[in-house]
């Protein structure tokens, strides 16, 4: 369990049961708005699928999948799924989505080895989605564009929570700063990259930090990123790699970097092969997902997820993820945010 954040004299801006319809006003809100700037169509999720197909999403590479043998398929094992990244990628070839549209679903999760605080939950619930494009947008200018889609949807759903709930007053700036983790390296070449983040954070408000998952100037990744959906090795300009990143926002509560979103041009063939290699597993290569794309079976895309407790709990200035979601906490974590007014459902 991670050290526990408590913010100085904390007070919920909303009562449980007012919480509980502006939670749903803001999943409404936002879905609704993501939708139409990305020209997305809602689809069915699957909470699990079946190991060893290449499907599930590895995250950092360490994480175990919760699994259970399937007694109507021989005992084959599924997996409940970490997200949806390259199970998107498929539905978009299988329903034959044109580019500049796509699809965009409620996934549900379970992360069994997430360390516990007040961001992260053993239960992860997020919108996932994903977007056809050709080839000619994979580049680091189209994917600014998306950010800034999203980025205009957010800031209209903080609108939406200030004009019913005037005491909760907006904070976020009229623009989001672009960021390489390169250049926040060399600005804060002592500090970790989360304090990096974090400093970087309070000056703008919000940021996207370009460049997660590969090896940055010093050798060090700025974070962790599976090989086989963000491209993170392509080449922009001399010194600097990756079409992907995560949308960063000064939380006012915790005082600290909160990160809502993580997004990407997806890998083409060559870079999949690239950072399979880099990441020292090639042997994927022969897995289902993997030959699909190596073969150019599937389209070119950009995804990503946005978390929806995560938005809920920065819009209504919440201390803990567990004010608005129901998970499952350590005692000794209820107890002490009950004892400075943090209620965990």
């Amino acid at each position: 369990m991670k050290a526990l954040a408590i913010p100085a004299d904390y007070r919920p801006c909303l009562v449980p049961e007012t919480m509980e319809q502006a939670i749903k006003e803001i999943k409404d809100t936002f879905q609704g708005l993501l939708s139409r700037e990305l020209r997305l169509r809602r689809v069915t999720a699957p909470l699990f699928v079946l190991s060893g197909t290449g499907i599930n999403d590895d995250l950092n590479g360490t994480e175990r999948p919760v699994s259970f043998p399937v007694k109507d398929m021989g005992e084959r094992r599924a997996e409940v799924v970490h997200s949806l990244a390259k199970w998107k990628r498929m539905k978009l070839g299988v329903y034959r989505i044109a580019p500049g549209y796509g699809l965009y679903t409620d996934m549900n999760a379970i992360r069994a080895d997430e360390e516990l605080d007040n961001l992260h939950s053993l239960y992860v619930d997020q919108w996932d989605w994903e977007r056809t494009i050709t080839a000619e947008e994979r580049n680091l200018a189209f994917l600014k564009g998306i950010v800034e889609k999203i980025y205009g949807v957010l800031r209209q759903t903080e609108e939406m929570v200030y004009a019913k709930y005037p005491h909760i007053t907006p904070v976020l700036p009229e623009k989001i700063e672009f960021v390489h983790a390169e250049d926040l390296l060399r600005v804060y070449p002592d500090l970790t990259p989360q304090q990096r983040e974090s400093e970087a954070a309070r000056k703008y408000g919000a940021i996207f930090v370009i460049g997660i998952g590969g090896p940055l100037s010093d050798g060090k990744k700025h974070d962790g990123r599976a090989p086989d959906y963000d491209d993170w090795s392509t080449e922009t300009q001399p010194g600097y790699r990756g079409l992907n990143g995560d949308i960063i926002v000064w939380n006012p509560v915790l005082k600290s970097a909160f990160e809502i979103s993580s997004m990407g041009i997806r890998v083409d063939a060559e870079a999949l092969t690239r950072q399979l290699d880099m990441c020292g597993c090639p042997e994927r290569k022969g897995l289902d997902f993997h030959r699909s794309l190596l073969e150019e079976r599937l389209p070119y895309s950009v995804g990503g997820g946005i978390g929806q407790s995560r938005l809920c709990m920065f819009l209504l200035r919440c201390a803990h993820i567990g004010e608005v979601q129901a998970s499952i906490w350590p005692e000794e974590m209820v107890d002490e945010c009950a004892k400075h007014g943090i209620y965990l459902k």
